[in-house]
């Protein structure tokens, strides 16, 4: 019914135990593998089973998990994202995001028979802990996917480095491993990714994030001229600014334009304005006059993508009625991972007319002694304000359109 390589066949065939973890590189089929074997399980259970399945949020459910199980399984498997239940095999399987520490209030009381967590590391250990607990039943499994993070993360020190000591079982996936991705694809991939990316994406190693953070980052290849108005209007199909919002901190707007012919995306021109270096912060309506004036004369201006967390800024903006509002995705690490990936694959400029920019991308780095102690990977927060903009603006944006612009990337997909 199924090809399979080798190693998905001998985790299929291999007796699981309580505790599933399919770790390793982005695209080595863990988790087309573990979705099989979880449906089969399932199928095999008595009809009163209950289940459940997890994401990071119910949309990355869906994207990664769900859509698959439908393409799968076709009519054997149905859900509502509205209800948050679906139908597998007629199975129950209940549906949740786990995206913060109160996600384990979503599970209490419950008793499960079967889980599924997609995106494991991106979980809360509390929410982890406490599904262990509801699997209380004889006989009940977890399968928790995900691609290495630091060597100090949960579920690396609490779970994979005492698979022995628990009733556990660790299965260990390379890109190299699936055979079914064509060779120039894989090498594609291979690109895409540098420093602890590429150890952690492509080598499937648990190693601490260390150095620039925008390691991809090439001054020789990645810094051109600057262009005029008129250029920016003749030669770029559309526009966006991403803003990272400040009082005392930098306020940040970064203008970037799809250039049609090279197909990349360039950063046009930035705004800094620091009301702790001008001892004055700027009020949400000088903000906005500000922010107005940058955009004045742009064709194409789609929308600016704005940090979540600024709250009145945005409700000054809408106000305004003149520029449509996008609320970035601020996920740090998965975004810069993305952003990073773009400049291997040769699809961003930065004009020299950004000085501000060049200056922190020569200089924001990765918090390792942060990360030593808590053991997620964290940022040195200082000289990354225009660096948010641009990680709010491709995250956001170009990160749900990768495959209109040739990237073959599917970030923290595997």
């Amino acid at each position: 019914m199924f090809d399979l390589t080798p190693l998905q066949r001998d985790f299929i065939l291999t007796r699981i135990k309580r505790i599933n973890i399919l770790q390793g590189s982005v695209r080595s089929g863990k988790t087309f593998v573990s979705l099989v074997a979880w449906a089969l399980r399932i199928a095999a259970s008595p009809a009163d089973y209950v289940f459940l399945m997890a994401g990071k949020t119910q949309t990355t459910l869906k994207r990664n998990c769900l859509a698959v199980l439908s393409q799968i399984f076709g009519g054997e498997f149905t859900f509502s994202m509205s209800t948050k239940t679906a139908r597998l095999f007629g199975r129950l399987v209940y549906l949740e995001g786990a995206d913060n520490a109160r996600a384990e209030d979503k599970i209490r009381g419950i008793t499960l028979d079967g889980a599924y967590l997609d995106e494991a590391t991106l979980m809360p250990e509390s929410f982890f802990t406490m599904l262990l607990s509801r699997l209380s039943r004889p006989g009940a499994f977890l399968f928790a996917t995900t691609n290495p993070e630091g060597p100090l993360h949960w579920l690396k020190t609490g779970y994979i480095d005492r698979a022995d000591e628990l009733d556990a079982a660790v299965w260990s996936f390379r890109l190299d491993d699936n055979t079914f991705l064509p060779k120039d694809y894989i090498d594609s991939i291979k690109k895409e990714y540098t420093g602890v990316f590429y150890k952690r994406f492509i080598l499937g190693e648990w190693v601490i994030a260390d150095g620039l953070v925008f390691s991809a980052f090439d001054a020789e290849k990645h810094v051109t001229a600057p262009p005029t108005l008129d250029e920016m209007n003749r030669d770029y199909a559309e526009k966006y600014i991403g803003i990272d919002y400040g009082i005392e901190n930098p306020t940040v707007f970064s203008l970037w334009g799809w250039h049609v012919a090279t197909r990349r995306w360039h950063c046009l021109k930035e705004y800094f304005y620091s009301g702790r270096e001008t001892a004055r912060p700027k009020t949400d309506a000088e903000l906005y006059a500000d922010l107005a004036a940058f955009a004045d004369g742009l064709k194409g201006l789609r929308a600016v993508v704005v940090d979540p967390s600024a709250t009145s800024f945005i409700v000054h903006i809408v106000r305004n009625r003149r520029l449509r509002v996008v609320k970035a995705d601020n996920d740090v690490v998965a975004g810069i991972a993305f952003t990073n990936a773009l400049f291997s694959q040769d699809k961003i400029r930065i004009s020299s007319g950004c000085k501000g920019a060049l200056k922190e991308l020569y200089s924001y780095s990765w918090d390792t002694e942060r990360s030593a102690m808590t053991g997620r990977d964290a940022v040195i927060k200082a000289n990354d304000h225009f660096c948010d903009s641009m990680r709010y603006f491709f995250y956001t944006i170009v990160k749900p359109r990768t495959a209109a612009y040739g990237v073959t990337a599917r970030f923290m997909l595997s």
